[in-house]
Formats: C-alpha cells, sequence, structure tokens
C-alpha cells in the first residue's frame, strides 16, 4: 500500500509565503512524475506544478515566478515553496505522484489535500 500524506497548509495574508510538503511511503519500488493540482470551492481541479524524477519542472501560468517545486528521491518528499501569495491562490491543494509499486503495478497515488487560504 502507497500513502502521500501532505502537510505546510494555513492561513496567511495576501503577499505572503507558505511551503507545501508531501511524503510518500509504502511499498514503493520507484517514484516517477510528482506535482501538486489545487481545486478552489465550485472549480474543477487545476495542475499547478509538476516534476519529473530528473527534475524537469512544469508550471501553471497562473504561478510561475512565485511559486518553486522541488523533491528529494532518496526521502520521496515533494515541496512547494509558494511566495507572494494572492486570494486567488486559496484552494485545496493536493499532492500528486506516479508511483511505481513493489508489485510492479504503475498507477497514479492522491494525497488527502491541504487547505491555503490567503486573506486580502
Amino acid at each position: 500500500q502507497v500513502q502521500l500524506v501532505e502537510s505546510g497548509g494555513g492561513l496567511v495574508q495576501s503577499g505572503g509565503s507558505l511551503r507545501l510538503s508531501c511524503l510518500a511511503s509504502g511499498s514503493i519500488f520507484r517514484i516517477n512524475s510528482m506535482g501538486w493540482y489545487r481545486q478552489a470551492p465550485g472549480k474543477s481541479r487545476e495542475l499547478v506544478a509538476a516534476i519529473t524524477r530528473s527534475n524537469s519542472t512544469n508550471y501553471a501560468d497562473s504561478v510561475k515566478g512565485r511559486f518553486t517545486i522541488s523533491r528529494d528521491n532518496a526521502k520521496n518528499t515533494v515541496n512547494l515553496q509558494m511566495n507572494s501569495l494572492k486570494p486567488e491562490d486559496t484552494a485545496v491543494y493536493y499532492c500528486n505522484a506516479d508511483i511505481l509499486g513493489l508489485t510492479l503495478i504503475q498507477r497514479d497515488y492522491w494525497g488527502q489535500g491541504t487547505q491555503v487560504t490567503v486573506s486580502s
């Protein structure tokens, strides 16, 4: 079994910063891509940032220059540093990972989500 556990969400004022972390644990052979998605009330879930195992990154246009994704392959973690936060960044943020398990079955996994609220 594989689990993704996020941490680091909270309430911050506009212009502030937060750092989200996600730890993958369990029967993991290899973690391929990892990423962060978010879902605001009444909206669809959207990609925020993604990172490959070789550290190639991809960002949503709305967060480019403000958010930075990073990962530690040895620790099975992915982080999202969020700076210059805006009220429109308010959402539940979900960690995602494409994982090859010890049974050699590859699939997507999701964390439970962490709330980020940016006040104006």
